[in-house]
């Protein structure tokens, strides 16, 4: 027994002297744990994305029009783009023709159209056009739910204004206003407040029956519930509806006409994102796995051997570098072959681009790989810091969810990663069929990071002991 307790002992500080075993076992997870956590919504009521960017144009000279876009700006999942600069720096509203271009050039992924028949008298309901470039579908389906979440939720008046210009074309203007006058009279004696001021308001769709109170100029012109409320209702009854975007009856009085712009003829669009996402990350793996072997190479002495002979420290690490770019390549290679095989994804038609991509992501991700070696004491070490970096990075990278996922602060975050760089830079080719000029200032962000992250790596390399 006791022996078995020495044993005990002795793989306890193994454990514990082991910084990588530690990271691997702890540091992960709580990772992954704090990420997912963020995707699900478990750290903040109003689950969903934050800050979309959002283009809206408003042709409608509705004063609920206006309404809307307010309302749009209140939910924090957009982050709305109304206006544009000129070349002179004036802003401006935007137009149908911006947000056209805006989408084609990636500016913005969403752009909501309010035209100028958004009600009209011969037909009862609201029009809305809803133009996408939906490079991943999961968020391309988050964002109009929500967007018809705000709508139904936030603009009920909408539909009242709606309701009572069809009732007025139906009714004549003489009769229409008697029949108002009516339902104002009747709330007016049963409820108190200015008969004349309640017709205005229920002639403007605002004075709409609600789950809950909302403001009002006349604390006597509330939304009601009961049987005043109902009656109300009688006279424009889909905004009673409107707190149930899914029922039959709000789908044919809202009318959502979408229109993607970008990407109509990729075959498989999720695929466009998830292979391209997923060859990084693995790429990480295999690149750094690749480094460590520096580790190796020094315990058996072959360093030294090699560094009797005509050869440098300088050459032996550029030539691990570029054994690097040359293993990424190829894996990169066979993984959008295999993404063609199976999803069937046009990686022919653009190889010029998509080559340009992946030699400079390879780079980076060999770059990444020397600098794991170069900061770690051991191959233990490094593999240990190898997973810990390259799954956070997949993570905030947006390799497995969309980066609009996550809290702003860590959306920043994702943008000083090679990954999110990579991932934008394959579907920039798969999915918006860009050139290969074009995709130039991905390449050049990716060549970037190579270039800053290996020359942290030699200058490392210089410093320490590996070739000691």
């Amino acid at each position: 027994m006791s022996q078995t307790l020495i044993l005990l002992h002795k793989s306890l500080l193994t454990f514990r002297r082991s910084r990588a075993a530690m990271v691997i076992t702890f540091l992960v997870p709580i990772v992954l744990i704090y990420l997912f956590g963020h995707v699900f919504g478990l750290y903040r009521k109003d689950f969903g994305p934050t800050g979309i960017p959002l283009a809206v144009v408003n042709a409608s000279v509705e004063p609920a029009a206006q309404q809307l876009i307010d309302a749009l700006k209140a939910e924090s999942a957009f982050r709305l783009i109304t206006e544009r600069k000129d070349p002179a720096g004036v802003s401006r509203p935007l137009t149908e023709a911006d947000v056209r271009t805006g989408l084609r050039e990636n500016q913005y992924r969403f752009a909501l159209i309010l035209p100028a028949d958004l009600l009209t008298e011969k037909q009862l309901g609201l029009h809305f056009r809803f133009l996408t470039n939906p490079r991943n579908e999961i968020e391309a389906q988050t964002v109009r739910g929500v967007l018809q979440k705000t709508i139904f939720s936030n603009v009920p008046q909408l539909l009242g204004q709606a309701l009572q210009k069809r009732a007025k074309k139906f009714l004549g203007a003489e009769r229409f206003d008697q029949f108002n006058g009516t339902i104002a009279g009747a709330v007016s004696r049963a409820f108190g407040g200015d008969a004349a001021r309640i017709q205005e308001e229920i002639a403007s769709g605002n004075f709409l029956p609600s789950a809950g109170p909302a403001p009002a100029a006349d604390p006597t012109l509330r939304r009601l519930d009961g049987p005043t409320g109902a009656a109300v209702a009688a006279a424009s009854p889909a905004p009673a509806a409107a707190t149930s975007p899914s029922s039959d009856g709000l789908g044919r009085l809202v009318r959502f006409e979408t229109e993607q712009v970008a990407g109509k003829e990729v075959k498989n669009p999720m695929a466009a994102r998830l292979v391209g996402g997923y060859a990084i990350m693995f790429l990480l793996f295999a690149v750094s796995g690749s480094a460590s072997a520096f580790f190796q190479e020094k315990d058996s002495g072959v360093f030294q051997r090699l560094l009797a002979s005509p050869v440098r420290p300088a050459h032996i690490l550029w030539a691990r570098f570029l054994f690097g770019v040359i293993l990424g390549l190829v894996q990169i290679s066979t993984l959008f072959l295999a993404g063609r095989w199976f999803f069937g994804l046009e990686i022919f038609t653009h190889a010029g681009a998509l080559l340009a991509v992946a030699l400079s992501a390879a780079a980076a991700c060999s770059a990444f790989g020397m600098l794991i070696a170069a900061v770690s004491p051991n191959a233990t070490a490094a593999s240990g810091l190898a997973t810990f970096v390259v799954i956070s990075m997949s993570a905030v990278g947006g390799a497995w969810f969309p980066v609009s996922f996550m809290p702003d602060t860590i959306q920043a975050i994702s943008k000083l990663t090679l990954v999110y760089w990579s991932v934008e830079g394959f579907t920039d080719v798969l999915w918006a069929g860009r050139s290969f000029l074009e995709v130039l200032p991905n390449v050049g962000i990716l060549c970037g990071i190579a270039a800053g992250v290996m020359a942290v790596a030699i200058w490392r390399f210089n410093r320490g002991g590996l070739f000691a």
